[in-house]
């Protein structure tokens, strides 16, 4: 008896691109995840890709508080920004913690972490990791010892980790890929590319984050 052709279709790619030190990054990750259970009968493969808001920072980083105001000057706009946002992120489940945040990181080492997560699963775990490491704990991602302990924390190997990020493993590839998001039009994040065929920028509703996954799925399909 020959065996029956499988009929589940297959996993429709949505590319994400994101800095894990941007609040709406973070939004963004909460409403695709509620898109895609709107969606449940399409299967999905999300990858993590790279931007970055300030790549001009210091390996180090800068001092939280004095990077805002170097960027939007009011402090009476950066309370109303965070304020705003901490609204925004309890209607999603997210219990921003601004005021715990020391330091603005440069978040080279933090994408080159996402990318050793090699399956889509390690990723999306790491990802949601470095978000709640920042913006909930107010951790240092600038600091590798923090990016190792978040790292093993979502399984991956901490020695070898220790011993890659001395080094320039992946440095270019990461840079490669941020300037690749810049030359397709991407100038500001998150940027959903789904399927490869439609772009969403910024952190939309989920009803029009699945309508998109819906129409690629059935784009691909015939």
């Amino acid at each position: 008896m020959a065996d029956t052709p499988s009929t589940t279709p297959p996993a429709l790619t949505i590319d994400v691109v994101s800095d894990v030190v941007c609040p709406w990054c973070f939004v963004g990750k909460r409403r695709l995840e509620k898109a895609l259970a709107l969606v449940p009968d399409v299967p999905t493969e999300i990858h993590w890709r790279p931007y970055q808001l300030a790549p001009d920072l210091p390996p180090e980083g800068k001092p939280r508080r004095q990077y805002m105001l170097d960027k939007f000057g009011d402090p009476e706009r950066i309370r109303q920004i965070h304020e705003r946002l901490t609204g925004i992120g309890a209607e999603e489940g997210i219990p921003f913690d601004f005021d715990r945040i020391a330091v603005a990181p440069n978040t080279l080492n933090a994408h080159r972490l996402i990318l050793w997560a090699r399956s889509p699963d390690i990723q999306g775990r790491v990802v949601e990791a470095l978000f709640t490491a920042f913006f909930v704990e107010g951790r240092n991602l600038a600091d590798d010892e923090e990016l190792i302990a978040i790292g093993a924390a979502c399984g991956l190997d901490a020695s070898l980790l220790a011993e890659l990020f001395p080094t320039d493993a992946d440095v270019e590839r990461t840079q490669r890929e941020y300037a690749s998001a810049q030359r397709i039009g991407v100038t500001g994040v998150p940027f959903f590319i789904v399927a490869g065929r439609y772009g969403i920028a910024g952190a939309e509703a989920p009803e029009t984050i699945a309508g998109a996954i819906r129409q690629a799925a059935a784009e691909v399909a015939a």
